[in-house]
């Protein structure tokens, strides 16, 4: 896995990120710090990564469960250390799943393997923040 991250000059404290995949992602910093508040800021884009990736698990693990799920939605929330480096220092993943006849212990299983032992990215944030999950279900 690679990325390739540029300055854009004339945008201040933007930057163009250009993955191995080929896709690009844009970031930007806060106009106290000389961004203009274009895009997420680096640090927000790793805590959306991370929704991203325990969400992609549980949506995998139930599927393959065979279960009837329709959506994923990740809230995460955050604290961080007060100076430099300020690493995360606790992140809370609140999951909403939706589905028809989905079972709570299929859900809560879903969301324990991702966190316990396939993402990649909370468990290496684990590494500095405590990272705590809840859920609730819908039935769609």
């Amino acid at each position: 896995m690679e990325c390739t991250v540029n300055w854009v000059p004339a945008t201040g404290m933007g930057f163009v990120a250009e993955t191995g995949s080929g896709h690009v992602l844009t970031m930007d910093g806060a106009p106290d710090g000389g961004g203009r508040n274009l895009a997420p800021r680096p640090m927000e884009t790793v805590l959306a990564g991370t929704a991203g990736c325990t969400a992609y698990d549980v949506v995998l693990i139930l599927k393959r469960g065979r279960h009837d799920v329709s959506g994923c939605q990740v809230k995460v929330t955050s604290e961080r250390a007060p100076t430099d480096p300020k690493v995360f220092t606790k992140i809370h993943l609140h999951f909403r799943v939706s589905g028809k006849g989905l079972a709570q212990a299929a859900v809560e299983r879903a969301i324990h393997l991702s966190h316990e032992k396939y993402c990649s990215a909370t468990i290496m944030l684990g590494k500095t923040a405590e990272i705590t999950t809840s859920f609730e279900m819908a039935e769609a």
